[in-house]
């Protein structure tokens, strides 16, 4: 049986890092940081739309900003014809 993570990957879904910079509840001067990562369709991203609901609703510390990195894992391999032989000694 395929894991979840591998079956995610072959419905289109890709490894997403969201770099999320929040506020302290006591301190709103002071920023903190907080990597998210799981695997998302770009791009909307509906997991990570799901959290950072999740977080606006549940927990105390408002967010100030987000980066997201998203890659593809699994994609068409390239091919490329090659003239010619190589010999290696």
């Amino acid at each position: 049986m395929a894991s979840t993570a591998f079956t995610k990957q072959l419905a289109g879904y890709g490894l997403t890092t969201a770099h999320i910079l929040y506020r302290l509840p006591d301190h709103p001067g002071i920023l903190q940081t907080y990597v998210w990562q799981d695997y998302d369709l770009a791009p909307r991203f509906p997991e990570l739309n799901d959290f950072l609901a999740f977080w606006r609703r549940e927990l105390d510390g408002p967010l100030h900003s987000v980066r997201v990195a998203h890659q593809g894992l699994i994609r068409p391999a390239e091919f490329n014809a090659v003239d010619g032989i190589v010999t290696l000694h």
